[in-house]
């Protein structure tokens, strides 16, 4: 299985999410990775975000966007299980 993917944006930093960053670089688990520009200059203006596995996540604070993180990639993982189920009975 592939590790999550999850990207932010250099511009973005003045939120705070630097303290994600860090911790995702840090885990073994995760793939963080920072780039000076991902493309989303209103969003990455106004609130904190991230791109995780290729979808924009975005929340009011660095603390809800690491809640919104966690849960976005629990919902991924349960849909992946529930697809595999679902092409297992065809």
């Amino acid at each position: 299985m592939m590790k999550p993917m999850i990207e932010f944006c250099a511009g973005n930093m003045h939120h705070g999410t630097e303290k994600l960053l860090d911790k995702y670089e840090a885990d073994d688990d995760f793939e963080g990775i920072e780039y000076g520009c991902l493309g989303n200059c209103g969003e990455c203006y106004l609130k904190p975000f991230a791109l995780v596995n290729g979808s924009v996540v975005v929340a009011d604070s660095v603390e809800e966007l690491e809640l919104k993180i966690e849960q976005f990639l629990i919902d991924e993982e349960e849909n992946m299980a529930a697809l595999e189920k679902l092409l297992d009975t065809m």
